[in-house]
């Protein structure tokens, strides 16, 4: 069984930084593809950024420039940092990973739990 924990979240005012971790645990070999979501109130769930196996990574627009996606694999940890954010950044946010279980592969998808992130004055 494999878990996505995240952490990091809360309550940040207008212009302030966060970040975010989730980490990968359980019976798995490593992690590929990874992805931060987000969710606010009655809007759909939408990719915030991603990053694969090679470290490549992509953005959503309302982000770029100030939040960036990276990856401990030692510690099958990834992270965002969001720095000058914004009332709009308001949600929860979501890790989800491409978890390879084992060396030779059977891959599989997997979520976190979620963590609030809150921007207001």
């Amino acid at each position: 069984q494999v878990q996505l924990v995240e952490s990091g979240g809360g309550l940040v005012q207008p212009g302030g930084s966060l970040r975010l971790s989730c980490a990968a645990s359980g019976s798995m070999f490593s992690i590929d593809a990874a992805g931060w979501y987000r969710q606010a109130p009655g809007k759909e769930r939408e990719l915030v950024a991603g990053i694969t196996s090679g470290g490549s990574t992509n953005y959503a627009d309302s982000v770029k420039g100030r939040f960036t996606i990276s990856r401990d694999n030692a510690k099958n940890t990834v992270y965002l940092q969001m720095n000058s954010l914004k009332p709009e950044d308001t949600a929860v946010y979501y890790c989800n990973a491409d978890i390879r279980r084992y060396i030779w592969g059977d891959n599989r998808s997997y979520w976190g739990q979620g963590t609030q992130v809150t921007v207001s004055s």
